[in-house]
């Protein structure tokens, strides 16, 4: 995983954009003669333009001396580091970039603040690297009139107390041993020593690579010995392999954390033996990747264009082209400045022409050549704008389609208008250049080119040009009637007693980009609104929504309605609990119309514009028809699938410790305790950011999604949004964050558990257990086994909590609402739930370590947090280990928390605001999150009686967890 903490373009994805464009032959090679990059000793090869990046292979252990056991041989291992955050160097990554700016002998500013002992304004350069996209940084405080031990230890605890820097492993970075080590000292986490080499001979270079193992630290090895830095290929890869060749056989050195450095050095300086330097390089890197899979490959990228120094356009072309070749040989990380890196392809031609002569030597006159045209490229005042800015100069038809593909609002009102004064009509502007760019929208969105925050922002786009245009609409239609046509018009709706939203706005962004015209009802909305708003609406489609499980029975209704109401519309069912199984078995047959399952916003288009196509529509039901028919007849000839054994049975074999030692750990805050305005910036470094990319559909996991070769370019630019508007939600009080949790006593009787109040109530609070066949050494699991069984007499204790992030959005996205801006409120929802769940984690914490205490020593970061590896557990009613959402009310009634914490709970027992986690807290250290998984009516029926419910009732609330169909 690559660890990025804003949205700035990930270094790598921008890394490997520009590996579009095809090389130019080699000097000399294309006449047959011997290529003067040739590598002494190494088998000559050209730079294959068709050369995909070389993949980085997982490591093996070594065989021979030191090897490690037959078994780890075939272990998959991958270089891991770590701040807060762990940094994976998986295959997917590509190209690491280490920052560059916190290092004394590169950046003059920085070297200023540091002398002059500024190191807050110091602190905020290294904040300013990880927000530019800086995975690893690198802290060098080499300068004579520094103490370097004192500044690297100091820079370092301080950097250590900022979480969005810590977040990211750092590189100690010096010359000093001395230095490297003090600095070792000051980590969290897992870091990079910069660097080792054989320039004191082989027992100085184990000593400190033995150290640096004892630290747990990854090295760079330079290609340096003991008659000094490499320069040629052949030395490169000499020093490197002889470096390995100690590193494993002496130390057993874990390959994966060792990085080659073989030296990047200026070109094009004029002295003609320098020349040839940026394809030594290349060349060593090749061959250290073949002979080293494992192991990495970096370098400092800015030194080899140092030869241009002022010229910042021709460096950047330099680093641009060079890292093109240097990453397809296999240089995998380095110490770039990604903010400043050219697109391979947008080079000038003429220019990357010459630097490619340059870097690849191709000519004896390469640099000569380069000086020639170097001038013209020199940075003026104002080039930068008048070149992002000349898509302005083009069309209003072609300014409008590049706003929509790109999601640019500033200018849409002025185009806009020019557009409608040369139209006949309003609507020929929507039906014309803003349509055409939507269509590319479409197109692209269809092909996997866009994905869904782009397609948002392009709908912000269209839905301001269309507000700037609909009074002058609503005026043609009141002198002609003419009102235009749509593709077809939708009534969507999240059904009753469900407030989720989020995907639901998604898809109807995504329709209205191609035409669609959508009524939006909103959530928590009765059957017979939506049916009534239909009709109203002459409607061509309804679709319906909902995240959590009682919502698949409101949907299961809705579709009874329509059919006792004769509807003949399609129906569509999407939200995050649906399926097209759960479609096809419990509401399609239901109604006799089009139903269909539609899976996530990327396919609603297509399932729309076939339903409401009268050539398509027949065909395209045929299908579903028959997929939904194959489901229901495998459904009715399926076998008994995973064997379920008897309650008794199950029973028998619950999970069980020695209770009577045992010793339940009593709460040092019994009862409630309540939280009002809780600080949204301490609960900004708990986020769990992978749910937020999948709202998006953005598919990946956090931070390596940044980096991802499909999606990490729009994944860093949602990021970066969402920091943004982060800041402001924290600075600007948009939110309010409100708690309660609570303990009480508790045992527990068979699969329930009782609380034992302080006004002598007892609460039964009722639990599932899981019925699947399992060996004897696997449980059969029920959270109830997690409390003192009441007959060993002693007092447990359990826990509650209710959190919302999402008190006072309503304002918010009503402002976003009038402004036509659907991305922005979509973002803010998203981002309220992302707190709220990183709510739930910070309490959870507190409660192991303060309020509970159980843990008062525990220091995890936020990963091991993200992966639990805490002791104890915090379900929630509706969730995996305890499905029955009616469970809420009783967890509610405790906590009191529509008045404790202000969120309200619907007839189906969704949480208001939306935003809002809820659920228990069990403290035994053995306590596990479990599946509860299929029912017997054996159960169902025990269950009901413990609730005094009907079997009717038990199965309508347990729906989604029966092995058996309801009479």
């Amino acid at each position: 995983m690559a660890v990025r903490h804003d949205g700035c373009p990930a270094p790598n994805r921008r890394l490997h954009e520009r590996l579009g464009a095809a090389p130019s032959p080699l000097r000399g090679e294309a006449r047959g003669e011997r290529p003067a990059w040739r590598c002494p000793g190494i088998p000559a090869r050209s730079i294959d333009p068709s050369r995909k990046p070389l993949p980085l292979t997982p490591a093996l252990s070594p065989t021979g001396r030191g090897s490690r056991s037959r078994k780890s041989m075939t272990t998959i291992r991958y270089t891991r580091l770590s701040g807060l955050e762990p940094l994976v160097i998986t295959p997917d990554l590509l190209f690491v970039n280490v920052g560059e700016r916190t290092n004394v002998t590169g950046s003059a500013q920085f070297k200023k603040l540091i002398k002059e002992e500024r190191y807050e304004e110091a602190v905020e350069v290294a904040r300013q690297q990880v927000a530019n996209g800086a995975q690893i940084i690198d802290v060098n405080m080499d300068e004579g009139l520094i103490d370097s031990e004192a500044a690297m230890i100091r820079f370092l605890n301080l950097i250590a107390a900022e979480p969005d820097i810590a977040r990211v492993p750092v590189m100690v970075d010096s010359s000093k041993w001395s230095v490297i080590e003090a600095g070792l000292r000051c980590l969290q986490g897992k870091g990079v020593v910069n660097s080792i080499s054989l320039k004191e001979g082989e027992a100085v270079f184990l000593e400190h690579a033995r150290k640096v193992q004892q630290y747990g630290a990854a090295v760079v090895v330079m290609a340096f010995d003991e008659q000094g830095q490499a320069d040629t290929c052949e030395r490169k890869v000499a020093i490197c392999t002889r470096a390995y060749e100690l590193l494993v056989r002496e130390l057993d050195f874990a390959p994966e954390d060792i990085i080659f450095d073989p030296n990047v050095f200026a070109i094009a300086t004029g002295i003609e033996e320098h020349n040839n330097y940026a394809v030594d390089f290349i060349e060593a890197t090749r061959e250290l990747r073949r002979r080293f899979p494992a192991c990495h490959v970096s370098g400092g990228v800015s030194n080899v264009s140092f030869a241009f120094r002022g010229n910042n356009v021709v460096r950047e072309a330099i680093h641009s082209v060079f890292l093109y070749h240097a990453i397809r040989a296999g240089m995998d990380m380095g110490i770039v400045n990604a903010g400043a890196l050219a697109i391979y392809d947008d080079l000038d031609p003429e220019l990357r022409g010459r630097v490619e002569d340059v870097v690849l030597n191709r000519r004896a006159d390469a640099t000569e050549r380069l000086l020639e045209i170097a001038e013209r490229y020199k940075a003026r005042k104002g080039e930068a704008a008048v070149e992002n800015l000349a898509w302005r100069d083009k069309p209003v038809r072609e300014r409008l389609a590049h706003a929509l593909v790109h999601g640019i609002d500033q200018y849409v009102v002025e185009d806009t208008e020019e557009a409608r004064r040369q139209c006949a009509r309003p609507l020929d502007v929507i039906e014309g250049p803003l349509m055409d760019g939507m269509n590319v929208v479409g197109d692209l969105f269809g092909a996997g080119k866009m994905f869904l925050p782009q397609v948002v922002k392009s709908a912000r786009v269209m839905k301001k040009a269309v507000a700037y245009l609909l009074p002058y609409i609503e005026a043609e239609k009141a002198r002609t009637g003419d009102t235009g046509k749509s593709n077809g018009k939708i009534v969507m709706a999240t059904v009753k007693g469900d407030v989720h939203d989020i995907g639901k706005n998604i898809v109807g962004v995504v329709l209205r980009c191609n035409n669609f015209e959508v009524v939006d009802l909103g959530v928590m909305v009765p059957a017979q609104k939506i049916l009534d708003t239909a009709r109203e609406e002459g409607a061509d489609l309804i679709g319906l929504s909902g995240l959590i499980t009682p919502s698949l029975e409101e949907m299961s209704q809705v579709a009874r309605e329509m059919q006792r109401q004769d509807f003949r519309i399609p129906l569509l069912i999407g939200g995050a609990t649906t399926s097209r199984a759960h479609t096809a078995l419990r509401i399609e047959p239901h109604y006799k119309a089009p139903t269909v399952w539609v899976k996530d916003a990327s396919r609603a288009v297509g399932v729309a514009q076939s339903l409401v196509s009268r050539e398509l529509v027949d065909a395209f039901m045929a299908k579903i028809r028959a997929e939904y028919a194959e489901i229901r007849e495998r459904h009715r000839n399926r076998g008994p699938g995973k064997q379920l054994v008897p309650l008794e049975k199950a029973r028998a074999q619950r999970f069980t410790c020695d209770w009577a030692a045992y010793e339940p750990p009593r709460p040092a805050r019994p009862g409630l305790t309540v939280f009002d305005d809780y600080d949204l910036a301490e609960l900004r470094a708990y986020i769990d950011w992978t749910p937020f990319f999948q709202t998006w559909e953005l598919a990946g996991h956090y931070p390596a999604i940044l980096d991802d070769e499909v999606v990490g370019r729009q994944a860093s630019e949602l990021f970066a949004d969402a920091q943004r508007m982060l800041d402001r939600v924290v600075a600007e009080k948009w939110l309010t964050a409100r708690a309660v949790i609570g303990f009480w006593p508790a045992t527990s009787v068979g699969d329930d558990i009782e609380l034992h109040l302080p006004s002598g109530e007892t609460v039964v609070l009722h639990h599932l257990r899981q019925q699947a066949d399992k060996p004897v050494e696997r449980p059969n699991l029920c959270l109830a086994d997690f409390v003192v069984p009441k007959e060993h007499g002693k007092r447990d204790w359990i826990g509650g909590f209710a959190v919302t992030a999402g008190l006072g959005i309503g304002k918010h996205l009503e402002r976003f609402q009038a402004d036509h801006d659907d991305y922005s409120a979509i973002l803010l929802k998203a981002l309220a739930d992302r707190l709220a769940e990183a709510f739930a984690e910070r309490m959870h914490e507190r409660v192991r370590r303060e309020f509970w205490g159980y843990a008062p020593d525990e220091a995890l970061d936020n990963a091991a947090l993200i992966a639990e590896k805490y002791r104890g557990i915090r379900p929630a009613p509706g969730y995996p280990a305890c499905p029955d959402h009616t469970e809420k009310t009783t967890l509610f009634r405790l906590l009191d928390a529509t008045a404790n914490a202000g969120i309200e709970l619907t007839e189906g027992f969704s949480m208001y605001p939306a935003a809002a986690v809820s659920g228990w807290y069990f403290a035994h250290p053995e306590s596990q999150y479990f599946v509860v998984g299929r029912l017997t009516r054996e159960q169902v029926d025990d269950y009901a009686r413990r609730k005094g419910w009907t079997r009717e009732q038990a199965e309508r609330w347990l729906a989604a967890n029966l092995d058996y169909d309801p009479e």
